[in-house]
């Protein structure tokens, strides 16, 4: 099953080109992150999760550029991979006008007392299982 939920397009967001600057992509992707497992938790009375986790790696496929502000376009987030401490979320950013961009991020559950990977909980797990597609 996917999560789906909405970004805003700001002014700043664009660049000198007026369309958005690549480096937002990564932004919107990680507030959709904050919301699927922070803020939309919190509003369905749940704990938050993954507090502890950092991004290993981020890609990022272009396809249409985003030139509208004042506009919201969609986020879709799924889960493709699960390992022992790191899980792969998958995104798709679209509007009426296609998909615009398609990324990819590696998280990693740490340990914030040692600083180092920990295990995924079964918990995490379950969660995770949510939102897994193949």
């Amino acid at each position: 099953m996917r999560w789906h939920g909405k970004q805003f397009i700001r002014w700043d967001d664009l660049d000198a080109f007026g369309h958005v600057n690549n480096a937002k992509y990564l932004v919107f992707v990680q507030e959709a992150r904050v919301d699927l497992f922070w803020k939309e938790r919190i509003e369905k009375g749940l704990k938050p999760v993954f507090d502890d986790m950092v991004v290993a790696r981020a890609e990022v496929d272009y396809k249409i550029p985003i030139t509208k502000t004042n506009h919201d376009y969609q986020i879709s987030i799924w889960v493709s991979k699960i390992g022992g401490a790191a899980f792969d979320l998958e995104y798709e950013i679209s509007s009426s006008e296609g998909i615009h961009a398609r990324l990819k991020t590696v998280q990693v559950a740490v340990d914030l007392e040692t600083k180092k990977s920990r295990r995924l909980t079964e918990e995490e797990r379950a969660i995770l299982m949510e939102y897994f597609e193949e």
